[in-house]
């Protein structure tokens, strides 16, 4: 008899596997967190030298004034820096990016792409990626790399001449971080349209089954 239980395969619901361990969870949130507050106070940073020809809301801005959105700017930085090397670290260590994110091909993304965009691309199986989450969760990574890198050339632009010289200059550099910013703002908008649509993700991310 036991030797027959043993064998029997499980029957456990699949609402009792874990989707998203915890340090995922975690590190998710704190970057989230961390994001949110440096797009609203950059914003409030950009409206005392804008690049264009338009400024932020106040409402959608934070630190009240040019002084006050630095210092919640940088408090968020390092915030983002920390949890942001921690989870490549964790990452790259138990090879959850090689499993999620590999691997990702022009075909796929095309193919998964034009099911998405005609209603048709399955969400039945949280535990793998499509070839549309590979790249956005690829692509944000490599922004976020290029939005801290480009704030420390424009933050630092005598200390770290070298940084700022490869983003193209001080003022080449703000442009870069703002175009950086806007792609996260438009990952973001994205990443919450997709969880509204599969409230079972949002879940997962929550109690991490």
């Amino acid at each position: 008899m036991s030797s027959m239980t043993l064998s029997e395969p499980s029957t456990a619901p699949a609402s009792s596997k874990v989707i998203q361990p915890g340090w995922v969870r975690t590190m998710h949130w704190i970057n989230a967190v961390a994001m949110i507050m440096m797009i609203m106070s950059g914003w409030q940073i950009y409206n005392a030298a804008p690049l264009f020809d338009f400024r932020f809301s106040h409402a959608i801005t934070l630190g009240g004034w040019l002084g006050g959105a630095l210092l919640w700017h940088f408090a968020a930085m390092w915030l983002l820096m920390v949890n942001g090397l921690a989870y490549l670290t964790v990452g790259l260590i138990t090879g959850r990016f090689r499993k999620k994110l590999l691997p990702l091909t022009p075909s796929g993304v095309l193919t998964d792409t034009r099911l998405a965009l005609t209603g048709k691309l399955s969400h039945a199986d949280l535990t793998k990626y499509n070839y549309v989450q590979k790249l956005l969760y690829a692509g944000i990574i490599l922004v976020g790399i290029v939005v801290v890198l480009s704030g420390l050339s424009i933050w630092k632009p005598v200390q770290l001449q070298w940084l700022t010289a490869l983003f193209g200059g001080y003022d080449v550099a703000r442009y870069v971080h703002f175009a950086a910013m806007a792609a996260i703002v438009g990952f973001l908008v994205i990443h919450v349209i997709l969880a509204l649509l599969v409230p079972k993700s949002l879940r997962a991310m929550i109690i991490g089954r």
